[in-house]
């Protein structure tokens, strides 16, 4: 297990599958990062001025309201420039355009330690 620094990071996730949402938190609770997760994009449109100070965000691409995109989009333009990792097991060319455009690193599924490797780079 990598060092972490002793104010564990906060990671926010934000997936509509129960499973993998799951998942995801304990393999980063393990990891020693403190994890907020989300099912539903809005509600962390709806948190995120109450939230404490979180330092990356996780979030699924492809979920029944908006998409993992979008939801990126929305929380740049509301002024939140946190590193963003986008998630997806179908990557088009098209999407890999548009997160590069808003600045979002994007890693495929299954992605277990390639996306904990991303995340501790950006945080440690």
């Amino acid at each position: 297990m990598s060092e972490i620094p002793a104010q564990r990071p906060v990671v926010l996730i934000v997936d509509d599958d129960e499973a993998v949402r799951n998942s995801l938190t304990f393999s980063l609770q393990a990891e020693g990062f403190q994890v907020q997760s989300y099912s539903d994009p809005h509600d962390l449109l709806k948190e995120m001025p109450k939230l404490p100070p979180a330092n990356c965000l996780v979030i699924n691409y492809q979920m029944p309201t908006i998409s993992g995109l979008e939801l990126i989009v929305r929380l740049r333009a509301a002024g939140v420039s946190l590193p963003a990792f986008l998630v997806s097991g179908h990557m088009s060319e098209s999407m890999r355009q548009r997160a590069s455009e808003v600045g979002v690193t994007l890693v495929e599924k299954p992605f277990s330690d390639r996306l904990m490797a991303s995340i501790r780079k950006v945080l440690t």
